[in-house]
């Protein structure tokens, strides 16, 4: 989206906790938000089309990025042997602010994109300001030196639990992306075939 709303309210809207404190209010509220918010849940009922439309701005919120980059995504997967539903969670996955996020160096991708686009990471050893950056693997993401004194990559960093793909050194505030991901590794919450029928209609 790049949505600059109430993260509560929609994460509510599309049922998916985007940051920690949705996570908090939706274990009390999780139905959409309105007055007619739980009757609407309750009797809930989509088209096929509905759904696909629900899941690809579920995993649009996820990693904050509007409707024009995830069509290109979309393409880039398409173009790429394989699945194309594995190839593009592996391109999101790839981006720089993901990475950023997964591996515990930020505990939103909202607060990941502003580390990375105000030039606090590194990849490789090399300034990288760019959230969209694709990053290999086997390139190291870091925090600058100068920035590992914030405590908020510090209490990031601490509670971290990054999936098998990011290898995570607490103490030198790094990443490595050892290998490109399986779709059951990674922890997105979306039907991604749902996703490909939507942009392949």
């Amino acid at each position: 989206m790049k949505y600059n709303g109430p993260k509560v309210r929609l994460s509510r809207q599309l049922g998916i906790a985007l940051t920690p404190k949705a996570a908090k209010y939706m274990d009390k509220k999780s139905y959409p938000p309105g007055q007619h918010g739980p009757a609407k849940r309750a009797n809930a009922k989509m088209s096929d089309y509905k759904r696909q439309l629900l899941e690809k701005q579920r995993l649009r919120a996820q990693y904050n990025i509007s409707e024009k980059q995830m069509l290109n995504y979309y393409k880039k997967a398409a173009a790429k042997s394989g699945n194309t539903s594995d190839n593009l969670i592996r391109l999101l996955e790839s981006r720089l602010d993901a990475v950023v996020m997964r591996g515990g160096l930020a505990r939103t991708i909202y607060a990941s994109r502003q580390w990375v686009s105000h030039g606090h990471i590194l990849v490789n050893g090399k300034p990288v300001n760019i959230p969209s950056f694709q990053v290999k693997p086997g390139d190291v993401v870091t925090v600058k030196e100068r920035s590992k004194k914030n405590t908020s990559f510090q209490d990031s960093v601490r509670m971290a639990s990054p999936p098998a793909y990011l290898l995570t050194s607490k103490p030198d505030l790094s990443v490595t992306y050892s290998e490109l991901p399986q779709r059951e590794e990674v922890p997105v919450t979306c039907e991604m075939s749902l996703v490909v029928e939507y942009y392949s209609r």
